[in-house]
């Protein structure tokens, strides 16, 4: 994992906001990921703030889109936001760029 990569969780009723911040690896995507099936099923919206990142990389991109395992419904409740939203983005995922 990229040795600056922290994920911050922070809860607001029903929904998990997880805030990214460093450089976005392959051991990066695999915490996300695993964060993500072990909370993503007891909250209604998960927002990905990924303003945080100072770069995403090309593997750290493919391992997330492509080992995530999140059918279509799953991630219509995963909510990416931040300019760096586009390259994490799953299938079916809202994505707003601008907000912080």
């Amino acid at each position: 994992m990229a040795g600056n990569f922290n994920i911050l969780m922070h809860i607001s009723g029903s929904n998990l906001h997880l805030r990214l911040t460093g450089d976005f690896d392959g051991s990066s995507a695999y915490e996300l990921i695993n964060l993500l099936k072990t909370k993503r099923t007891r909250f209604s919206k998960v927002f990905i703030h990924t303003n945080g990142l100072k770069k995403v990389l090309p593997f750290g991109k493919e391992v997330f889109r492509s080992q995530s395992g999140f059918k279509q419904n799953d991630s219509a409740a995963i909510i990416f936001t931040g300019e760096c939203a586009p390259d994490l983005a799953l299938g079916g995922s809202a994505v707003t760029e601008g907000f912080k």
